[in-house]
């Protein structure tokens, strides 16, 4: 061989590896395909086709939720990080291959919105991690299962469905819901399981949640609400009195919301409405017992059989508690009397009176107390119109200003009364109707109008002087207990005589009675009234207007006669 020869040999051999080079750093970093040719305790010996061989440890072939039996002659595929490494060998790994892979495929499946096989490997802080076929992502504890659950152990290990919720390749990072493809499943059950159901059906169901306001119904994959006021006809307090959890129930479905997937169950209507044909069992004016089975501010409800409720309203109590609270008249649980007032069918309603059971005390007090009969009782309030006495039957007689004295003005007399002190009076009227007792304190001593007689016009009466005032006189007339008023101008004929000082209490004087209505109860004395009668009777007597005597002649001759008649 030639020299020139033996150059271009070189040439070529040099320009084939060089090819062979570039094509094989070509595939560095990416997957490519291998055959097992040996198998070294515990690691793999691959050709993956470089005329080169590299080795993968055979625990790479297996993994959470898959174990792989490796054996020569198989063909793998593994991801190629270098042609050689400083001991002529392919630097390969499964794990990355597997990874690589991975990748893509969860790629697709996120665009698609698809569900990925996955299996929870491991506890971290906040959640779990994952194995999907290589890669690993992310399980938020709020995305394991629809409600919280305290124990994931039965769940590590076992291949199942998850929702990828977000992927960053670039960082490496996955996170992954199990939550969302049980709420889909679910929703899709559901949504079965209810196009099955139609309403009025009746079906088993377990009692699974009780609450305050009922109890929630599993009906085998959907549940349904059995509200309080649907469990019995008769007033539930709380769902716990008719249901338990665990409880197989029979349940009626009452309403089915298709868009909302919300059932209503009801047991009641299972049972006979109890409030059909009520008017008839339950007439009005109907006396019965019941029991008291809840208190409000308005009223007390009494159940009088099971089912059927009816209200004694705050005003249909008691005859003389008006505003007193039901829970001081009656307690729950207490059994009672009632009458039958009012019953609506339609608005499922029934009236019951509490008072209507006893006797109306106005009644049993007009009865035994008629107009003039004397009772006694205790002041119990004192009003600027009145006072107001305390009687039997836990009832109220009322004595009016005008009825407290014959002479003397009521807010005078009404001052000499406090709260607490027992006094007689004499009943005026009963108006049971409107629950009024008038009664008389004045009326105790009779009427001093009817007592003294019958008074003339013209009469001369003696008058006691009880107190004198600066407008006149305060008098009684002797023989009677009528008072009456003198004027100042009514004192004497003479003006200047007509001076309230002049007298003095206890005197006794003369007047004429100028008005006297028994009807209206008046009386009106004058002193004037007399002395102008008298001094014309003297001109009548003894003298004449031209007999030439003196009027002062006159009334003297008439004083001296007067004088010696009374001798």
């Amino acid at each position: 061989m030639s020299a020139v020869e033996s150059f271009s040999g070189r040439e070529d051999f040099a320009a084939l590896l060089e090819e062979s080079f570039g094509q094989n750093e070509a595939l560095e970093g990416s997957v490519i395909k291998g055959i097992v040719v040996a198998i070294e305790k515990d690691m793999a010996i691959i050709d993956v086709g470089l005329k080169t061989e590299g080795r993968v440890a055979l625990k790479e072939f297996n993994g959470p939720g898959r174990d792989q039996d490796i054996k020569v002659g198989d063909e793998v595929e593994v991801y190629l990080d270098r042609i050689e490494n400083a001991l002529g060998e392919a630097v390969i790994s499964r794990d990355k291959a597997r990874r690589e892979e991975s990748w893509v495929k969860l790629e697709k499946a996120f665009e698609a919105r698809e569900k990925v096989s996955g299996v929870i490997f491991n506890t971290v802080k906040g959640g779990y991690t994952v194995d999907l076929d290589g890669a690993v992502a992310f399980l938020p504890r709020s995305q394991v299962d629809i409600r919280p659950i305290r124990d994931v152990g039965p769940l590590m290990g076992q291949p199942q469905p998850f929702e990828i919720l977000k992927m960053d390749r670039r960082r490496g990072n996955i996170v992954v819901s199990r939550r969302t493809v049980l709420e889909e499943t679910r929703a899709e059950a559901r949504s079965e399981l209810v196009a099955s159901l139609e309403e009025g059906q009746v079906i088993d169901g377990v009692v699974k949640n009780i609450t305050e306001y009922g109890a929630f119904v599993d009906l085998g994959g959907i549940d349904g609400l059995l509200h309080v006021t649907d469990m019995a006809w008769r007033r539930v307090n709380h769902p716990s009195e008719v249901v338990t959890i665990g409880q197989t129930v029979k349940v009626k479905i009452i309403k089915i919301n298709q868009d909302t997937h919300r059932i209503s169950l009801g047991i009641k209507q299972l049972l006979a409405d109890p409030w059909d044909g009520i008017a008839a069992r339950y007439p009005v004016g109907a006396r019965l017992k019941g029991r008291v089975t809840n208190i409000t501010d308005y009223g007390a409800f009494v159940e009088v059989e099971p089912g059927i409720e009816g209200l004694i309203h705050v005003s249909e109590m008691s005859w003389t508690k008006k505003n007193v609270h039901p829970g001081k008249i009656v307690s729950t649980s207490q059994e009672v009397d009632v009458a039958i007032l009012e019953v609506d069918q339609v608005k499922r309603r029934i009236s019951l009176g509490l008072k209507q059971t006893l006797r109306n005390p106005w009644e049993v007090f007009a009865e035994t107390h008629p107009a003039g009969a004397v009772v006694e009782g205790e002041v119990k309030n004192k009003t600027e119109f009145g006072l107001f006495l305390g009687l039997e039957g836990d009832i109220d007689g009322m004595i009016h200003l005008s009825d407290l004295d014959w002479n003397r003005p009521g807010e005078q007399v009404i001052e000499e009364y406090k709260k607490g002190d027992m006094l007689q009076a004499v009943v005026l009227d009963v108006d049971v109707e409107k629950e009024r007792i008038s009664l008389g304190l004045k009326q105790l001593g009779g009427d001093p109008f009817v007592d003294a007689g019958e008074f003339k016009k013209g009469q001369v009466v003696t008058c006691e002087v009880i107190e004198v005032k600066e407008g006149g006189l305060d008098v009684k007339i002797a023989g009677t207990d009528m008072t009456t008023f003198i004027k100042r101008a009514e004192i004497a004929r003479d003006r200047a005589e007509q001076r309230p000082e002049r007298f003095a209490a206890g005197e006794k004087v003369d007047a004429r009675v100028i008005l006297f209505d028994k009807k209206a109860r008046k009386i009106q004395v004058s002193i004037k009234a007399l002395e102008m009668a008298e001094e014309k009777e003297a001109m009548a007597q003894y003298g004449s207007a031209d007999s030439g005597a003196s009027l002062g002649d006159i009334l003297g001759a008439a004083l001296k006669k007067a004088t010696t008649d009374k001798k």
